[in-house]
């Protein structure tokens, strides 16, 4: 079955959330909301995020899901303040969450209180697991790689993949923070190539390489042609020597230490000191 999907552009990120519903039920799902953040005042805003709820009234559909394809490292999560606005909404990410919470709870110096079971979130995926969007299904494909908890969501005809893959000129994500490994990514994107070439492919991010329009829609067949990493006929090993070699130049995410600390606790912000403000941790020399 085809689903509608209206995507969203975070500029400032330039991550795509999406907006996916059956036109029969009116069921629907988020994919990926963003937190505004600014990171010169230190502050929240949820412009970005109200506006896919305003189309969700609009459309007048019943969000059911709030899905992260993984704990993001260049933007903040607006999950929470998804489920106050969306109340029947079930916000979930991949079970791999526990792996990256593990990970990053020395780093941040977290404490042992802070849990690490993925139960901050309402519901975590196992590769495999199937759910609905209205009365379409959904299935989850766990694409470990650039993270240790990145799923990609194919509902009905379309494939959400997170930072797996981008457009097709935009290649593939990295694979150099805490948990990444190029090999499993390669292995993960071949399962992706194995669907349906006419899938319609969705991507978290698009950068406009050379100066076009930004573009968040593909398809598997056009991945496969022409993903300028990956495409057809690239080998594991000559993608692992060009993804190590790429992964060496490039700079850590801006918003890579605010997002991590936010997203490993479903977007809820750290607790407020005594002072009743929050805080953000920013370990030194430690990327």
């Amino acid at each position: 079955m085809r689903p509608t999907v209206v995507p969203f552009f975070h500029r400032e990120s330039c991550t795509w959330t999406y907006l996916v519903s059956d036109p029969a039920t009116r069921h629907a799902a988020i994919v990926d909301p963003v937190l505004d953040f600014d990171t010169k005042a230190g502050r929240t805003g949820t412009r970005s995020a109200q506006q896919v709820v305003d189309r969700a009234r609009a459309e007048d559909l019943d969000v059911r899901w709030i899905l992260e394809t993984h704990a993001h490292a260049d933007h903040l999560s607006a999950g929470q303040w998804l489920k106050r606005e969306c109340p029947n909404a079930t916000l979930a990410i991949g079970e791999g969450i526990r792996i990256v919470q593990e990970t990053f709870r020395p780093i941040f110096n977290l404490g042992e209180h802070f849990p690490v079971d993925g139960s901050q979130f309402d519901h975590l995926f196992a590769d495999g697991d199937r759910f609905a969007i209205g009365a379409i299904e959904a299935e989850v494909i766990a694409v470990p790689g650039h993270t240790n908890d990145s799923v990609a969501y194919r509902i009905g005809d379309a494939l959400f993949v997170g930072d797996s893959i981008f457009m097709p000129d935009g290649g593939t994500a990295r694979c150099d923070f805490p948990g990444g490994d190029a090999h499993r990514l390669y292995r993960s994107i071949q399962r992706l190539f194995a669907l349906p070439s006419d899938t319609r492919v969705f991507v978290c991010h698009d950068y406009a390489p050379g100066g076009r329009s930004y573009a968040c829609e593909t398809t598997i067949a056009a991945q496969k042609a022409g993903n300028i990493h990956v495409r057809d006929g690239v080998s594991e090993d000559a993608f692992v020597a060009m993804r190590t070699a790429r992964d060496a130049t490039l700079e850590m995410p801006a918003l890579l230490l605010p997002s991590v600390q936010v997203n490993i606790r479903a977007g809820h912000l750290p607790e407020p000191d005594d002072n009743g403000v929050r805080y953000l941790k920013l370990p030194i020399d430690r990327f």
